[in-house]
């Protein structure tokens, strides 16, 4: 069978070997051939490639306004090429995938499935744009997936509360998750504990880094020595440099950029005593369960896959969208090892419910039924 995905920014930053990468040097194991269509990379110079020997890249030539014109195009060629049997389409705001993947449809009808991994400013904004896309994803979502096969959500509860309230039928809703943990990798290893607290992350505004920051800010009038790693870049870099500045946190906090890949961010959570997340809105995110894997406890908001994953007390500790409140779970944390140990323990319990290997042969599966379902829109 033949796979074609319609993805974002994820499939131009492939030579970075993070989260997309490794789910594709498993998945593509249960395909003859996959393509993937994306929008030109940020600093435009990434070409056609072939990774696997069987994933094809297609970045557009084009802007992103025209990206919903470069899917169908790219789309149609490639499937007059290949026939490939069934699309999974990366849908976010402003919706170019999902618009492109209704026009690719309505020219060839094979069956597609749309992939709402996080809906921007849900459960809360960070700011004035996550606002917009959360109402605008409200408004369009119904019609949006009306031609879709199946809308996948990535955890159980939050976004498919959302999609039901905007509209999308539930018979439409096919929970799949999208963590797939190299359990060979994440596991608890003997490392000295360096730092106390981390994040790992891009560095954005809905990462919610502003509390964090204030919170060690707090921490440290009992704990004069408390340190945070902070591993990722993004946007909000100098932001935080400057406030780190600041808050006099030079001796506590440390910037260190993008781990070089998976086996670097498994080494430094193993160093940390507690990894913190702080996010305003999710649709996992994966680095909870790569956490829990190492069995190292978490202490985040209600986001995305936490409330799956996480009972407050038992396997994790949940704060709220508040400084103050995130202060008190991590030195109440901190102040009890045996409390520590017991999460440690019931994160790597759970974290074995998300094994790369068989977590992605059940997303084949899955997505196995569903060109089952109707009944073979194209030759395998």
């Amino acid at each position: 069978m033949k796979l074609l995905m319609i993805s974002g920014y994820g499939a131009t930053s492939l030579d970075k070997k993070g989260a997309f990468y490794n789910t594709l040097e498993e998945f593509h194991k249960y395909w003859e051939r996959i393509d993937i269509i994306s929008p030109r990379a940020v600093n435009g110079e990434r070409q056609n490639e072939v990774l696997f020997g069987n994933v094809f890249l297609h970045p557009s030539p084009w802007a992103l306004w025209l990206q919903p014109v470069w899917i169908f195009k790219k789309g149609l060629q490639t499937f007059l090429e290949q026939k490939f049997n069934i699309i999974m389409v990366h849908e976010y705001p402003p919706f170019y995938n999902g618009i492109g993947a209704r026009l690719l449809w309505g020219k060839i009808k094979i069956p597609y499935v749309l992939e709402t991994h996080h809906v921007p400013g849900y459960p809360k904004s960070a700011n004035f744009k996550d606002l917009i896309y959360k109402f605008a994803t409200r408004l369009f979502i119904r019609y949006d997936s009306s031609r879709a096969l199946a809308v996948r959500v990535v955890n159980q509860r939050q976004t498919q509360e959302f999609l039901l309230k905007s509209g999308v039928p539930l018979k439409k809703i096919v929970h799949i998750p999208s963590f797939y943990i190299d359990l060979d990798v994440f596991r608890p290893m003997a490392l000295i504990k360096e730092y106390d607290l981390i994040f790992i992350g891009r560095l954005d505004k809905n990462k919610g880094l502003d509390l964090l920051l204030d919170a060690v800010k707090n921490l440290k009038i009992n704990i004069q020595n408390i340190k945070l790693l902070i591993v990722g870049t993004g946007p909000e870099w100098h932001n935080l440099k400057s406030k780190i500045k600041n808050l006099k946190l030079g001796d506590n906090v440390v910037l260190y950029g993008w781990a070089k890949d998976s086996l670097e961010v498994a080494e430094f959570i193993n160093k940390s005593k507690i990894l913190v997340m702080t996010s305003y809105s999710e649709g996992g995110p994966r680095v909870v369960l790569e956490s829990m894997a190492c069995g190292v406890p978490v202490v985040a908001t209600m986001v995305g896959i936490v409330p799956d994953v996480i009972i407050d007390g038992e396997s994790g500790s949940i704060a709220d969208w508040d400084w103050r409140d995130l202060s008190f779970k991590i030195s109440d944390l901190l102040s009890h090892p045996d409390v520590l140990t017991k999460y440690g323990v019931e994160g790597i319990k759970i974290s074995k419910n998300f094994e790369k290997k068989s977590a992605i042969k059940k997303l084949f599966q899955e997505l196995q039924k569903l060109i089952a379902t109707e009944g073979g829109s194209a030759a395998s």
